[in-house]
């Protein structure tokens, strides 16, 4: 049986899903683009090539290996996108939540099925049709669930909003003791620079008191006020409009001192270090092409 614990993202790391980009399947038609970064690497020739991805997810494998943490793969289905397993499921301390995603990703979710088995079926919950979540939106901060959502009228209209009322709904019924709150994002169907897809894209805690922030994905001014109180504005890590892009909030910790991040995310790297944390620095620049980074590949099963 395999034990699930996710209380906060940044406690030690004992057991992970990797997402793969092995058998990747050709670049994606302009009409088949999931968001709007995409679609811009795929008009432009820019979109990345399988053996590039496949070199950067084997380099984040061997960090998790450095570390002696237990790494599970997606059972391969070919010629298909199987890297973002963040999106397809998530754990809220010990159950396992099956996303609702884009009917089109569903055979993502088989693929990591006979991970899904090894978990004790009580343990394992899908919401009802109407909840919209997905993992990318869902944050741990201890007592905290935080979750990023879309509140415009226009939601169904987005291909780039990913969360509904009625997902974050879903979560509160779930987790009566847990306090969740909903943070309403920036969402761009046209432009990656004003497109925050997931609450991972524009906040994420790091350690045990500090967080990386992106003000402009927040709707409302007093979303992003909530996250300075909690943490102390000097606790945070400001990024600008170029580095959401480049998706610097996205990064992944497997320690409260340990983060892994991208090589070139110079500023970040530095406060990282600054501040007194590992950083274990790895190529995952192609990989962003596709709006996501470290956190968007991977889905934690058991932290300490």
């Amino acid at each position: 049986m395999l034990d699930l614990n996710i209380n906060n993202e940044t406690s030690r790391l004992r057991a992970v899903v990797l997402g793969s980009a092995i058998n990747n399947g050709p670049t994606p038609l302009i009409q088949d683009a999931y968001d709007p970064k995409s679609l811009e690497h795929i008009l432009a020739g820019t979109y990345p090539l399988e053996s590039a991805m496949v070199l950067e997810m084997e380099a984040f494998n061997q960090v998790f290996k450095k570390y002696g943490v237990t790494v599970f793969r997606p059972q391969l289905i070919e010629n298909y996108n199987q890297i973002f397993v963040r999106d397809i499921g998530f754990v809220i301390g010990d159950i396992f939540i099956k996303s609702n995603i884009l009917p089109d990703r569903e055979r993502e979710l088989d693929a990591i099925q006979y991970i899904i088995d090894q978990i004790d079926p009580k343990k394992v919950v899908r919401p009802p049709e109407k909840a919209h979540i997905e993992g990318g939106d869902v944050m741990l901060w201890n007592d905290y669930v935080f979750i990023g959502t879309y509140k415009g009228s226009d939601y169904s209209e987005y291909i780039t909003a990913r969360t509904n009322a009625e997902g974050v709904q879903y979560i509160k019924d779930l987790f009566p003791d847990k306090i969740v709150k909903e943070f309403d994002l920036v969402k761009s169907k046209i432009e990656a620079r004003d497109n925050a897809l997931h609450l991972d894209c524009c906040f994420q805690p790091v350690g045990k008191t500090k967080g990386i922030i992106y003000k402009r994905g927040f709707r409302e001014e007093a979303d992003y006020m909530f996250l300075v109180h909690l943490f102390g504005k000097e606790n945070l890590f400001h990024i600008t409009r170029k580095e959401m892009y480049n998706m610097n909030c996205n990064v992944f910790s497997i320690d409260t001192n340990i983060v892994v991040s991208e090589k070139k995310f110079k500023r970040l790297n530095t406060w990282l270090r600054e501040n007194g944390f590992v950083v274990e620095k790895i190529p995952y620049a192609e990989l962003a092409k596709q709006e996501g980074l470290l956190r968007c590949s991977t889905l934690p099963l058991l932290r300490e």
